[in-house]
């Protein structure tokens, strides 16, 4: 029984870590799309981005045309897929 909850346990992490990750994604295209740069530079942080992530929220700035927000975003290191 105390491998199935661990296992269980294990599952549940991996489930709330991903959900974090989804909010704060959707937080920081909401900051992007309010002009919010003081908000996308904290949730930017300075971990790299996936190639695919930076690309859309460059694009996503664009359309606001922030050039604040661009470049900060351009800035930002990729992360290796």
């Amino acid at each position: 029984m105390g491998l199935f909850v661990t296992a269980y346990n294990g599952e549940v992490n991996m489930t709330s870590k991903h959900q974090r990750g989804i909010a704060n994604f959707s937080a920081l295209k909401t900051s992007i799309a309010n002009g919010e740069v003081e908000s996308v530079k904290k949730l930017l942080g300075e971990g790299p981005l996936l190639d695919i992530e930076k690309s859309y929220l460059i694009d996503l700035a664009k359309l606001n045309y922030n050039d604040a927000i661009i470049k900060l975003l351009e800035a930002m290191p990729v992360r290796e897929s």
